[in-house]
């Protein structure tokens, strides 16, 4: 007798549980609009992936362009002087 198992196709699969994502997907994992996206792939600001006519997006290389795009906090300046006014 045959298995017949009901196995979740690729895109029924939980976004989680993939390496490429979709658009969508990226928009609502980075907060960036679908439009801003395009235009960043378009302009190779973005690392992306070409499947024929798809664009998806390797989750890992997004995480690393995130972490490489994050704006580092700078130390504080210890021993600063106040300014005055010259009174």
């Amino acid at each position: 007798m045959p298995d017949r198992t009901i196995r979740p196709t690729l895109t029924e699969r939980p976004a989680l549980a993939r390496r490429l994502i979709d658009i969508r997907e990226v928009s609502v994992y980075t907060g960036l609009s679908t439009h801003t996206l395009y235009t960043m792939v378009s302009q190779h600001r973005i690392p992306f992936v070409k499947m024929g006519r798809l664009t998806k997006f390797d989750r890992e290389e997004i995480d690393k362009w995130i972490t490489a795009h994050s704006v580092k906090m700078r130390r504080p300046i210890l021993n600063s002087v106040p300014l005055t006014d010259g009174s």
